[in-house]
């Protein structure tokens, strides 16, 4: 099972930093997931929120002044992806704007480097997976009726580099994880927060856990 650090480990420095991401490799994980939206300028860079807590969109400001009000450097996708070259990367793509930008940053890195793009927005995906050669993941908040029902979009069961579910913790389901299993999709669980509920996701035999507190997986 994989232990990816969610934003890095951001325990000690502030999450989608350089430093977090340097923390976490330190803590041991296998890997990180980081969030990429474009500023202003047209920047791929590494922000969760869509909107700062001044009101100000990201996408409405440009790199420099994304740091200046967050207080810290923010770097790019690139500068990322170059700085850790022999982690797993898992990059979530918050916006279609400006695809084609992270795209072409990607790809510059999708021969050497171990990549997993996923998003919520399943559109997204479907066009990752026709333009990239990288292993590519459906976020899923909700718990389908069916897996089938799931997948029916965007013809996600028929490429086969969709090849990852990322489940939120509080919608797992050992029948779906099961099934999602025998069509060969990798099971990822982002989101359990206490000691026990790391465990759960261990016993349900997923491949790969989002955390925030990787080090808990120390005594799991």
């Amino acid at each position: 099972m994989l232990i990816l650090a969610h934003r890095g480990y951001h325990a000690t420095a502030p999450e989608n930093t350089l430093e977090a991401f340097e923390a976490a490799i330190m803590a041991g994980v296998n890997g990180i997931e980081t969030d990429v939206r474009m500023s202003r300028d047209g920047v791929p860079v590494l922000v969760h929120d869509r909107v700062m807590a001044t009101g100000q969109a990201v996408s409405d400001l440009v790199h420099r002044e994304i740091e200046g009000v967050l207080g810290h450097k923010i770097p790019t996708l690139d500068e990322a992806l170059a700085h850790f070259p022999d982690i797993l990367w898992n990059v979530e793509l918050k916006t279609p704007h400006q695809l084609s930008t992270v795209f072409g940053v990607l790809e510059k890195y999708q021969a050497g480097h171990r990549i997993i793009v996923s998003s919520f927005r399943h559109d997204l995906i479907a066009t990752c997976a026709s333009s990239l050669k990288l292993d590519c993941g459906l976020l899923v908040a909700h718990r389908p009726q069916t897996l089938d029902s799931l997948l029916a979009d965007f013809d996600c069961d028929g490429n086969a580099r969709i090849n990852h579910l990322v489940w939120d913790y509080n919608v797992l389901d050992g029948v779906l994880l099961k099934q999602a299993a025998l069509k060969g999709f990798r099971n990822f669980v982002y989101g359990p927060i206490t000691r026990k509920e790391h465990d759960e996701c261990r016993q349900l035999e997923v491949d790969g856990i989002i955390t925030d507190y990787p080090r808990i997986m120390q005594g799991v």
